[in-house]
C-alpha cells in the first residue's frame, strides 16, 4: 500500500512502502536476481528490491494502467532492469523456477482512495466505479443499481462482514437507482441506528470493501495467484505477501501453509512496529506472511 501526496498531479504516487525493510530482508534479495512485484503499484517496494543488490531484474506487473505508468515513471533509470506487463496477477503467465522472489501487496492503495473520480471512497462525490482495471466491464454502479437485495446482502455481509447487510440491502433497493459514491454512503447511513451510524467507523465502510471486492473480483483472483505462484519460483525462492485485512490473510495463511512446493517462514505475520504506523497510519493493518520454495 503506498500513499499518495496530495500536492502532486493526479497519476503521481508519493512511494511509502509498507514494512519495506522486512519485504527485502524477507525476499533475500540476492545480486543477479530476478523478482516479480505482481502489483507494483507506484513502484515502492520494486525500487527498494532493485537498490537491494546489483544486477536485480524486476518484472513489475498491476492491472491498473495509471499505477504502471507511475511506476515506469519513477523507475525509468533502471532502464531494462525492470519489465513491465499491464496485467491482473491472476491472469498473469507464470512459468516454472523463473523467480527467486515474488512479492504482492494486496488490497486498494492509497492512491485509489486519495482519487475521488475512481470511486473507492465516499469522502468526495464521484461515480460508482471501483474498477482497478478499467478495461472490465463491471462497475459498482452496475452491482448497486441492478442486483437484487438477497444478492447484495449476501455480498455485504460475505465480503464486507456487514451484520447489518439485509437492513443495508432493502434501504439501498428502495432508493436506487444512485449516482454518486456520497448518494450510496449517505443511504446506508439512513438505514442503520443512531449509535452505529456515529461510530469509530462511518458505516458505508464495510459495504464498500464488500463492492471493491466484488468488482474486482479479488479473493477469487488472490486463490488464483497463490495457486501458481509457488511453482513459479526457483528452489529456495521466497514468496511474500502483504494483506490488509482478515478477508485477504486467511487465503494467504492457508495457501502458503498448504502448498507442497512452499515451507512457511513467518510462524505468525510480521506487522508494522510503531514509528512505522506513526509515519504511515493504514500500515497498521498490513500482515505479511513469507514463504520459501522447497527444493
Amino acid at each position: 500500500m503506498e500513499a499518495r501526496f496530495q500536492g502532486l498531479e493526479a497519476q503521481e504516487f508519493f512511494h511509502v512502502p509498507v514494512l519495506s525493510q522486512e519485504v527485502v530482508a524477507g525476499l533475500a534479495v540476492r545480486p543477479g536476481g530476478h523478482y516479480l512485484d505482481a502489483t507494483v503499484g507506484g513502484g515502492g517496494h520494486s525500487r527498494l528490491i532493485l537498490e537491494a543488490a546489483a544486477d536485480v531484474r524486476v518484472t513489475a506487473i498491476d492491472q491498473d494502467e495509471d499505477a504502471l505508468a507511475a511506476a515506469q515513471k519513477y523507475l525509468a533509470e533502471y532502464g531494462e532492469r525492470v519489465q513491465f506487463i499491464l496485467t491482473n496477477f491472476a491472469a498473469y503467465h507464470f512459468s516454472s523456477n523463473t523467480f527467486d522472489g515474488i512479492l504482492a501487496d494486496l488490497g486498494v492503495s492509497s492512491y485509489h482512495l486519495d482519487q475521488p473520480e475512481r470511486g473507492f471512497s465516499f469522502r468526495q462525490a464521484a461515480n460508482l466505479d471501483m474498477r482497478m482495471d478499467r478495461r472490465q466491464a463491471l462497475t459498482a454502479d452496475d452491482v448497486i443499481n441492478t442486483w437484487d437485495e438477497a444478492q447484495l446482502a449476501d455480498i455485504f455481509f460475505k465480503y464486507g462482514e456487514e451484520r447489518l447487510s439485509r437492513r443495508i440491502a432493502r434501504r439501498i433497493v428502495e432508493r436506487r437507482p444512485f449516482q454518486t459514491t456520497v448518494e450510496l454512503a449517505e443511504a446506508i447511513a439512513s438505514s442503520v441506528p443512531p449509535k452505529y451510524r456515529y461510530g469509530r467507523i462511518h458505516p458505508a465502510t464495510r459495504v464498500f470493501q464488500a463492492l471493491r471486492i466484488v468488482v474486482n473480483d479479488e479473493l477469487n483472483s488472490l486463490e488464483n495467484f497463490l495457486d501458481k505462484a509457488a511453482n513459479a519460483l526457483v528452489p529456495g525462492g521466497k514468496i511474500a505477501i502483504i494483506s490488509f485485512h482478515s478477508l485477504e490473510d486467511r487465503p494467504v495463511k492457508h495457501g502458503l501453509r498448504n502448498s507442497p512446493l512452499l515451507k512457511v517462514l513467518t510462524k505468525k505475520p510480521i506487522i508494522a512496529q510503531k514509528d512505522e504506523i506513526e509515519r504511515n497510519p493504514r500500515s497498521r493493518s498490513a500482515k505479511l506472511r513469507i514463504a520459501e520454495r522447497l527444493l
